[in-house]
């Protein structure tokens, strides 16, 4: 399709990839990284293409200290991390990320490709937080028209999550007839993510007539690839993005027409894959405490973000969670090899 450009393919099966064993800072726009850990394989681990687990995740500089943390979270906790394959996403040819990936983690798999914001521009509608509107953060609506034919399944997850698991366990949920799997949360009151001229147009709100629709978070979720090209689900929440532009009917970014979409029809999985929220609220990012149980996945969702909130000395508690993940450098000197 027109608007799918693979930026730079990094094949991990060579030497071709740039190892430093000492800090580079690629540009004055994009942050220094400590080289991460060589992770390798356990025993047990396939070397077949069905081996692979494939992750998509969105690729821009201010988010890219949450990214590499979150990147060696999962690797950290993987049982085959060299069957680990992530697919980034970016609005833009920004060769400084790709070279600081590849620095950051010289054996890692990964591909880049671009997002043309153009396919959402015009459907955008302002939300309750400016961060919510930007254009990559539509992009996990169109990943199954970006990413390679041959990949049926992925997991998405946000920039803002740190792995505590082997996400292998996730990876292997079994979907049914469903073409997400995301954990479910039937207690939250949905009609608050919707407007009050949705819920008095009966012809809106009848959309959600014949199911539970229950709130799932997007920053994390299983999808088939493959369901979701066949059921035409990237038209679907379109769809709902125009309705949108004509009349208010939700105020929270990209989330409200993937629920019009899919609440309600979805795998749910347990709770403890989204520890979601520890951002706080989307207006004041106010610090709060985790949910109690198991923990396999911690999301900092919400306006709050770990690194900015440690660095200005001012971190909630679950931010301690976070730090032994971050891999930036903050001395502003860069070392010549």
């Amino acid at each position: 399709m027109s608007f799918l450009l693979i930026l730079r393919p990094i094949n991990t099966t060579t030497t071709t990839g740039i190892r430093l064993g000492i800090i580079r800072k690629p540009s004055l726009q994009v942050p220094a990284f400590r080289e991460a850990p060589e992770f390798r394989n356990g025993v047990s681990c396939g070397s077949s293409n069905t081996d692979r687990i494939h992750i998509t995740m969105t690729l821009d500089a201010n988010y890219l200290r949450g990214t590499m943390a979150a990147i060696l979270s999962v690797l950290q906790h993987s049982t085959c991390p060299e069957n680990v394959a992530f697919h980034f996403l970016s609005t833009r040819f920004e060769p400084e990320l790709v070279l600081s990936l590849n620095a950051t983690f010289p054996y890692l798999n990964f591909n880049v490709y671009r997002f043309d914001s153009n396919l959402v521009r015009g459907k955008i509608s302002k939300s309750i937080r400016q961060a919510l509107d930007q254009p990559l953060n539509y992009a996990r609506i169109y990943l199954a028209d970006i990413i390679p034919v041959d990949v049926g399944r992925i997991i998405y997850l946000d920039s803002d999550i740190i792995m505590v698991d082997d996400i292998a366990k996730l990876w292997g949920v079994e979907l049914g007839d469903k073409v997400v799997a995301a954990p479910e949360y039937c207690h939250t009151n949905i009609t608050k993510y919707f407007t009050d001229m949705f819920w008095r147009d009966p012809g809106l709100a009848g959309t959600f007539n014949g199911r539970k629709p229950c709130y799932f978070n997007t920053g994390v979720m299983v999808v088939d690839v493959e369901k979701w090209r066949q059921g035409d689900y990237t038209q679907k929440v379109e769809n709902w993005m125009k309705v949108q532009k004509q009349k208010r009917i939700y105020h929270l970014g990209s989330l409200p027409p993937f629920l019009l979409v899919l609440a309600g029809n979805i795998k749910a999985v347990d709770h403890r894959w989204n520890q979601h929220g520890l951002g706080g609220d989307n207006l004041e990012g106010k610090c709060r405490s985790l949910h109690p149980g198991p923990i396999s996945l911690l999301h900092w969702s919400g306006k709050g973000k770990p690194w900015l909130r440690l660095d200005s000395r001012k971190p909630c508690n679950v931010d301690h969670l976070w730090a032994p993940y971050d891999l930036y450098c903050s001395s502003t000197l860069s070392l010549e090899e």
